[in-house]
């Protein structure tokens, strides 16, 4: 199970500072996902990166409501913990 974002602050660059609700915290840098094209190439537009908001409902961060990124994959690489075990491919 995934830990809800409580916070998130621009941290220069594709980089973010999320705070989780167990109150663990970590920066993610997000420059990887220019690579993945689809509908990440909008993030080529630093400006529309920086737009990001959290989605309180869902606990995840979004970019223009329709881009977000699996919540274990954000709460892996800013906590550097393992993904669940269902993840493993």
């Amino acid at each position: 199970m995934y830990k809800d974002i409580v916070s998130a602050v621009y941290h220069g660059q594709y980089k973010i500072k999320l705070t989780f609700e167990d109150g663990k915290t970590g920066v993610v840098d997000f420059h990887k996902y220019l690579k993945k094209g689809g509908v990440f190439k909008s993030f080529s537009d630093l400006e529309f990166f920086k737009n990001f908001k959290i989605n309180t409902e869902l606990g995840v961060l979004t970019w223009n409501n329709n881009i977000d990124i699996a919540p274990e994959v954000i709460y892996n690489e800013a906590t550097n913990t393992p993904l669940p075990s269902w993840m493993d491919a």
